[in-house]
C-alpha cells in the first residue's frame, strides 16, 4: 500500500461577490483592478436597507474599502456595503476603493436619498422557544406615515394570510425547528424588512447519538435526523466556529457523540475525542468544558515515531482508528499503539473504557494473533501494523483490520474478532497468508470496516500478492487477496465468503493503484428495472473509477473482464490527476464522492445503478487528498453535505445535497476574514454532524461549528 502522501493537488478558487465558483469554469485575471459594475443610487425609506455593490476584476487577491462622504467605513471591506436608514443618511454618498497588489482604483459615488416617512420597526421580532406541538407566537412594531401593511415570510417564502403585525403559527412540528420567520412592513413611501426571528422546538426529537465512523455500520455517511440544521440557516451570517476543543495531539480518528448522556453528575451532549498522542477525551459539546482525560500510555512506555522510517502518521503514532461505542454497556472501544521505552517490545493494546470517566472497564487485551500458511503458519508482530480502519461493533463483537506502515515488509492481511464482554479474541482470519510478507494490508484511509445485517462484513484490501490461480470454486488457490473487494462470513469465527479483484490486478498492484486507498460502502436495497431488489455495494480506489457490486454474487476474477453489477468509469481522475483516498455517502438516491484535486461529486441512483457521469459537482476543488463528506438532513428533507477541505488554514464546505453548486457556507470565505479559520489541514477527516453542530478533526484538537 502506497504510504499516505502529502498533497497531490492543489486547486485556484476565484470569488466574485462572495460566491465560489468551480476552477474548471475560468481563470483569475490579472493586472490592477478594475471596475466592472459601479455602485448604483439608492432610493429607500427611512428605516430601510440600503445595499450598494461593486464588481471588479484584477488579479487575486482583491480587497474593498468603502467610504462615506469620501471617509472610510470602519468594517466595511467587501464587494457590497449595507445600511440600516435613518434620516440622517439622506443626500450621503458612497464609494469603494479596490485594491490589489498591482493598484487601485475608486468608483463612482451613488447617492442615497432616504423618503421620510416610511416605514421604520422600532421593535424586532424576537426568537421564540416552545414546545412541539403549541404555537409560536411574533410580533413586530413599526411606525410610518399612512396605512401600514405586513407579510410575513418563513424562510424567505411568503406566508399565505400572515399580513398582521404578529403572527401565530400553526402547531409546531419537528421540521419547524430551526426555521426563520421574518416580515416587510410597507407603506405608501416604501417597506421595511425585519430581522429574522429563529424558532427552536423542544422536544422536537430525540438527541442524536453517533457511535461509529459515518453514522452506521453500512458507512453510508448521512445523518437523517438532524432538524437543527438546515439550508436556510447555514450561512456565514448565521452559522460559524463557536469553539475549538484543544486536545495534545492530533486528531485522525472520527470524533464520536452521545446526546443526553450523564457524565460528572449531570446530563450532557458529549463529544469523545483520541489523539496520536494516545489520549482520550471527553467534552462537553455545548459548552466546550473538558469533562475527562485519560493516557493510555503506560509507565515506562511510549507513544510511537516511526517518521524516520515511514511518514505515513506523523509526529507519533497513538490512535488512529476510529473508536467505537456501546451506550447500554457504558463502554467506548479503542485501539492504542505504544513501545515500551529504550527496548524494541512494540503493544497494540484493545481497551474498553468507561464513558462516564475514561477508566478502564476490565484490562486492557495486548493483541496477538497467528494464521495459517503454506510454510507452517505467520505471526502477528505490532510493530509492523497500525490500526487504521474504523472499529466495527457487530453482534458483540469488536472487528479490528490492520495496515503496514509505507508499505515496509512483512506485513499481511489481518482482520480479528474480540468479544465485547471482556476483550478475549474470538476469530481471526488473513487474507494475504502466502504472500511473503508483500501484502495487502486493509487502509481504507480511515473507512470503517462495513456490516450489513446478515452478519457479513465487507472491506477493501491494498496493493500486494493476488492469486491468479484459482481452486474449483473460484477463489485464489494460496488465499491471497489483494486489490479486491473482500465479504467476510461471521457465522463462525471468520472466512471469506465471497471477492470480486480487477480482471487487471496484478498491472495495478505491482503499479501501486488499487482499491485499498478508498473505503467500502453498503448502499440500501435497491431495486432494477425489472423490478429485482438488489443489495450492492460501492468502492473505488486509485484509478478512479467506482466499482459496484452485488452483495450476495461479489464477482470473483475473471481476467477477461470485470464481472460485476456496474463499473463507473474515469470520473474521479485517476492516480497521476485525482483518485479516490476516501470514503463516500450516500443520501436520498445520490452517491457522492471526491477524487484528489477535483470538485465533490454527485451521481443520481435510479434503477439500482449510478448515473455514469455526476448529475452535479460542487464549485470548489479539494486538493489531496480529496475529502470523505457526510450529510445531514431531516428524514428526505434539508440534505446538507459537508467537506473538508486539506489546506493551510483548512476549511469546512457545506453544499446544497440537491445542488451542489450551491455552496451554502464555507470557512475560508475571504469576506469573513479568518473569523472561522481553525489551524492546518488533517487528512482524512470527515466532518461529523450531531444535534445542530459540526466537528471536525484538526492537528490540534477539533473546531466545534453551530448556529450562533
Amino acid at each position: 500500500m502506497m504510504r499516505e502522501r502529502a498533497g497531490l493537488l492543489g486547486t485556484v478558487v476565484l470569488w466574485v461577490l462572495g460566491v465560489v465558483a468551480c476552477s474548471h469554469v475560468g481563470s483569475d485575471p490579472t493586472g490592477a483592478p478594475t471596475i466592472t459594475s459601479q455602485p448604483s443610487n439608492q432610493t429607500v425609506a427611512a428605516g430601510a436597507t440600503a445595499t450598494f455593490t461593486v464588481m471588479a476584476a484584477g488579479a487575486a487577491p482583491l480587497s474593498y474599502q468603502w467610504l462615506r462622504n469620501g471617509a472610510a467605513i470602519s468594517g466595511a471591506n467587501g464587494p457590497s456595503y449595507s445600511l440600516a436608514t435613518s434620516s440622517s443618511d439622506n443626500g450621503a454618498s458612497f464609494a469603494v476603493t479596490v485594491s490589489n497588489a498591482s493598484g487601485s482604483v475608486q468608483s463612482t459615488a451613488a447617492t442615497l436619498t432616504v423618503n421620510p416617512g416610511g416605514p421604520s420597526i422600532t421593535a424586532q421580532p424576537q426568537d421564540q422557544t416552545v414546545v412541539v406541538g403549541t404555537a409560536a407566537t411574533f410580533n413586530v412594531t413599526a411606525s410610518g406615515v399612512g396605512t401600514l401593511t405586513y407579510q410575513w415570510a418563513r424562510n424567505g417564502t411568503a406566508i399565505a394570510g400572515a399580513t398582521g403585525s404578529s403572527y401565530s403559527t400553526a402547531a409546531t412540528t419537528n421540521a419547524d425547528n430551526g426555521a426563520l420567520y421574518s416580515v416587510v412592513v410597507s407603506n405608501s413611501i416604501g417597506s421595511a424588512t425585519s430581522r429574522s426571528a429563529v424558532l427552536t422546538v423542544t422536544g422536537a426529537s430525540a438527541g442524536t447519538d453517533i457511535v461509529t465512523y459515518k453514522y452506521d455500520v453500512a458507512r453510508t455517511g448521512a445523518n437523517t435526523n438532524e432538524s437543527l440544521l438546515t439550508p436556510v440557516n447555514v450561512t456565514a451570517a448565521t452559522f460559524g466556529k463557536l469553539r475549538f476543543l484543544t486536545t495534545d495531539g492530533k486528531v485522525d480518528a472520527q470524533p464520536l457523540y452521545l446526546s443526553g448522556f450523564s457524565v460528572g453528575g449531570a446530563v450532557r451532549n458529549v463529544v469523545y475525542v483520541a489523539t496520536e498522542n494516545d489520549s482520550v477525551y471527553a467534552f462537553d459539546a455545548d459548552s466546550g468544558a473538558q469533562l475527562w482525560h485519560v493516557s493510555l500510555v503506560p509507565s515506562g512506555e511510549t507513544v510511537v515515531d516511526l517518521s524516520a522510517s515511514c511518514d505515513e502518521t506523523v509526529p507519533v503514532i497513538g490512535i488512529t482508528a476510529t473508536p467505537v461505542i456501546d451506550r447500554a454497556a457504558g463502554a467506548l472501544y479503542v485501539v492504542a499503539m505504544t513501545k515500551s521505552g529504550g527496548s524494541s517490545t512494540w503493544h497494540q493494546r484493545l481497551h474498553a473504557l468507561s464513558l462516564t470517566s475514561g477508566a478502564d472497564l476490565r484490562p486492557a487485551t495486548d493483541i496477538s494473533a497467528s494464521y495459517p500458511s503454506a510454510g507452517g503458519s505467520i505471526t502477528f508482530d505490532p510493530m509492523q501494523y497500525e490500526e487504521r480502519a474504523g472499529l466495527l461493533l457487530l453482534n458483540h463483537t469488536i472487528y479490528t483490520a490492520w495496515t503496514s506502515h509505507c508499505d515496509n515488509k512483512f506485513y499481511t492481511g489481518w482482520i480479528m474478532g474480540f468479544s465485547a464482554a471482556d476483550l478475549g479474541q474470538t476469530a481471526v482470519v488473513n487474507i494475504a497468508p502466502n504472500s511473503g510478507g508483500a501484502g495487502p494490508s486493509i487502509w481504507m484511509s480511515g473507512g470503517g470496516l462495513a456490516a450489513d445485517s446478515s452478519g457479513s462484513i465487507y472491506l477493501l484490501s491494498a496493493n500486494g500478492v493476488f492469486d491468479t490461480t484459482l481452486d474449483a470454486n473460484g477463489f485464489p488457490n494460496m488465499g491471497d487477496y489483494a486489490n479486491a473487494f473482500v465479504r467476510l462470513d461471521t457465522s463462525s469465527g471468520l472466512r471469506v465468503a465471497d471477492y470480486f479483484a480487477l480482471y487487471n490486478t496484478v498491472v495495478l498492484s505491482n503499479n501501486d493503484v488499487d482499491l485499498g486507498s478508498g473505503g467500502v460502502m453498503l448502499l440500501p436495497d435497491l431495486t432494477d428495472a425489472n423490478g429485482t431488489v438488489r443489495q450492492l455495494a460501492v468502492g473505488a480506489g486509485k484509478d478512479g473509477n467506482i466499482y459496484v457490486v452485488e452483495r450476495g454474487n461479489m464477482g470473483k476474477f475473471d481476467p477477461n473482464g470485470n464481472n460485476i453489477w456496474q463499473e463507473v468509469g474515469g470520473q474521479l481522475g485517476n492516480v497521476v490527476s485525482g483518485g479516490v483516498w476516501g470514503t463516500p455517502a450516500y443520501f436520498n438516491g445520490h452517491v457522492y464522492y471526491c477524487g484528489a484535486g477535483l470538485e465533490l461529486a454527485s451521481f443520481s441512483v435510479s434503477n439500482a445503478r449510478l448515473s455514469s457521469t455526476p448529475t452535479t459537482v460542487s464549485a470548489a476543488d479539494f486538493p489531496y487528498p480529496g475529502s470523505a463528506p457526510s450529510v445531514s438532513a431531516n428524514g428526505t428533507s434539508n440534505g446538507i453535505v459537508w467537506a473538508h477541505m486539506n489546506t493551510n488554514p483548512a476549511a469546512l464546505y457545506a453544499f446544497d445535497a440537491n445542488d451542489m453548486t450551491k455552496v451554502l457556507y464555507h470557512s475560508d470565505d475571504p469576506n469573513l476574514n479568518g473569523r472561522d479559520n481553525f489551524g492546518p489541514g488533517n487528512k482524512f477527516i470527515t466532518p461529523v454532524v450531531a444535534d445542530g453542530k459540526v466537528f471536525v478533526g484538526t492537528t490540534t484538537g477539533v473546531a466545534v461549528f453551530g448556529l450562533f
